[in-house]
């Protein structure tokens, strides 16, 4: 059968398809986003598909429904508590942060609770898996591995045998047949994982699909791939630190933004199940400037962190604010009330700004710590090391509620604080033994209070 070669661009973005160049992509409206691709067409007319007779909720049957558990604590919370029959979850992380360690680990616990597996490499040999899980203690004894990177041969084995959970390490070492280009290209990852997906659901096969992140920390490939899956997992690291965060990014059948921690160690990674004494671990109670305890939550969890700060005059001209876990504008931000609201200069000051522990918080509940540790370095007055801190500033310096506010009222008392300084708005009906609750309607007023 005749098959023609067709040259075209495809948005990264949308992964909207064009038949030329062009600055701006008309789907989206994202500019320098398309990249050629060569696409293969066959003649072959499609086939006619049977009508489809729509169901009411009454007449789907979910009895058996019921999903796999693999007993990792971490890795089910940020699924929701449970993996289910169809559903396809991506998971990304930069290369050697760790993904292969925890979905090999993965698999090993659900082949524990009589799952069958099926672990499709195309990056390592089936001799290199095997070595790796000797050294992770991976008993595989219900985990089949294929090492294949083409795309009809991967669906004929899925349909092939009976599989409950199937792994693809990465998506973008799979090709396929109609695409004239190499793996990882637009086309090859939005077929590939297109056609995965749709075998999966058929089939009601749990999908783990592993994918590499960019330089900016972006899924690689087209954006269209996140909208496709029913779960995004991104795992999280820096190299100066032995933590790992499993982060919920998108999930259809659970809370977004949930968090697993896990600790790498020679024998793999090992679950975290209390992060807040982890990342205080190196707290004491030497009472120095700059450093405050902020009560933070990621999903459904409260995590008590360490924020440092150090504020020095700037010597070279325009002043710095560099912050690491926290977003720089944010820290920008929270630099510009200080000094309008509170009337604090920090023009001629260079700020910076630590989470420590590597850990990257995106939620607005730590203003107030952050501003404490700025004030704290600036004034070189220590911070109590038996108080925490939690709440948002807002532009016109009110502290505002935060959610969850009793959750991390209850994880400071459990780590032995003595105080907590909270907002006031929704502070009310608080009520936690072994520790003194503080309520602030203002960042002055909060100010006041730890200075």
């Amino acid at each position: 059968m005749e098959k023609k070669v067709k040259t075209a661009y495809v948005c990264t973005n949308c992964g909207a398809i064009h038949p030329r160049w062009q600055g701006q992509c008309r789907e989206c409206g994202e500019w320098n986003t398309l990249a050629e691709e060569r696409i293969v067409r066959s003649d072959r007319k499609p086939k006619k598909v049977s009508t489809v007779k729509p169901r009411s909720f009454n007449e789907i049957d979910d009895s058996n429904l019921s999903g796999y558990k693999s007993g990792m604590d971490e890795f089910d919370r940020v699924l929701g508590g449970v993996l289910l029959p169809g559903s396809a979850v991506l998971l990304a992380g930069e290369p050697g942060i760790g993904k292969s360690t925890l979905i090999l680990q993965a698999a090993d616990a659900y082949s524990d609770n009589g799952w069958n597996i099926l672990y499709v490499t195309g990056e390592e040999s089936p001799v290199q898996i095997k070595k790796r899980s000797e050294r992770l203690n991976v008993s595989g004894k219900n985990i089949a591995i294929a090492n294949l990177t083409d795309l009809e041969q991967i669906l004929s084995v899925i349909d092939d045998n009976q599989y409950h959970i199937v792994i693809v390490d990465s998506i973008q070492t799979v090709t396929s047949s109609l695409f004239d280009s190499p793996p990882g290209t637009i086309g090859q990852i939005r077929e590939s994982a297109g056609r995965l997906i749709d075998a999966a659901k058929k089939g009601n096969i749990a999908l783990f699909l592993i994918g590499h992140v960019t330089k900016e920390g972006l899924v690689a490939g087209p954006k269209i791939l996140e909208h496709m899956v029913d779960a995004v997992l991104h795992f999280e690291g820096d190299s100066g630190h032995l933590y790992r965060i499993l982060r919920t990014v998108k999930n259809r059948y659970g809370s977004t933004f949930e968090l697993g921690v896990f600790e790498m160690a020679a024998d793999g990674l090992r679950q975290v199940n209390n992060p807040s004494s982890l990342f205080l671990s190196d707290y004491d109670d030497i009472r120095r400037s700059g450093a405050v305890v902020g009560a933070s939550c990621e999903g459904n969890r409260p995590i008590l962190v360490e924020i440092q700060a150090l504020v020095s005059s700037a010597s070279y001209g325009t002043p710095q604010r560099v912050a690491g876990g926290i977003d720089n504008k944010r820290l920008a931000l929270l630099l510009a009330i200080l000094e309008k609201r509170i009337g604090v200069p920090m023009g001629g000051n260079d700020v910076f700004v630590s989470i420590v522990g590597g850990l990257r918080l995106s939620e607005p509940a730590v203003d107030l710590a952050v501003l404490a540790a700025i004030v704290s370095s600036l004034r070189d007055i220590p911070v109590d090391t038996g108080l925490a801190v939690a709440g948002e500033v807002g532009l016109s310096g009110e502290v505002r509620a935060v959610s969850m506010a009793d959750r991390r009222v209850a994880e400071a008392a459990k780590l032995g604080f003595k105080k907590i300084i909270i907002p006031t708005q929704g502070a009310e009906s608080i009520r936690v033994k072994d520790i003194e609750i503080l309520t602030v309607p203002t960042l002055d007023r909060a100010l006041d209070l730890l200075f």
